[in-house]
């Protein structure tokens, strides 16, 4: 997490909110050889306490997590770099925005018998959003072809301890700086959702509570 606490000071219901609306990240463990990363749609429950991910059978984590060690969850979100031209401003340096959220906890493995009612709670979780869409469920697999990939893939259960979040939108500049930067970041090509991120600097973090879904996704 950036160590400015310009950047830090957003509420921890945004940064779940946004976790939970993102709902994909880099799992890290720890490995003998060094840190093992896995890039992972996951699930949080309604008060955050816990989350649900899976991983296929072969993963280096999926074999050496046999019972419940420290992790980290990490998400993105937007990203660009910041030219130093943009600000207006000749005694500034180029520098990068973006948002990340760090989900700090325990990874544990369930119970393989609970598959099934994961995969219904991360697909329910994304396509519920692709409203008109008829939600796609499991039980429109053949049995034969649903048993075999479970077969595949293990259930694992994430238990949150602490979650952090840098926003950094260029709160530390002055207003027309920062908004004079947001204009041009919009139509950069070097970053990602730029849009949202120029959305984001121009306007701020939005106001959260824990009943409120993240708006920008």
């Amino acid at each position: 997490m950036h160590p400015n606490p310009a950047f830090r000071s957003e509420p921890e219901a945004l940064n779940l909110a946004f976790a939970r609306a993102r709902g994909f990240g880099t799992l890290c463990v720890n490995g003998d050889q060094g840190p093992m990363l896995a890039h992972v749609p996951f699930w949080l429950n309604a008060d955050a306490t816990m989350g649900e991910l899976h991983l296929v059978r072969s993963n280096p984590i999926a074999r050496a997590v046999t019972g419940p060690v420290p992790a980290v969850i990490a998400v993105m979100g937007p990203d660009g770099y910041i030219s130093p031209d943009w600000y207006g401003d000749p005694a500034q340096v180029p520098t990068w925005n973006y948002i990340a959220v760090h989900l700090r906890g325990h990874l544990h493995p369930a119970d393989p018998d609970e598959m099934r009612r994961h995969l219904d709670r991360v697909s329910a979780h994304f396509e519920d959003r692709l409203a008109p869409k008829t939600p796609w469920t499991v039980d429109k697999m053949p049995e034969e072809a649903l048993a075999r990939m479970m077969r595949g893939i293990l259930p694992f259960r994430f238990t949150l301890d602490a979650v952090d979040g840098t926003w950094k939108l260029n709160q530390n500049k002055t207003e027309a700086a920062r908004l004079g930067a947001a204009d041009a970041v919009a139509s950069s090509p070097i970053g990602h959702e730029v849009e949202r991120l120029a959305q984001l600097m121009r306007d701020g973090p939005p106001p959260m509570d824990s009943d409120t879904p993240f708006p920008y996704l």
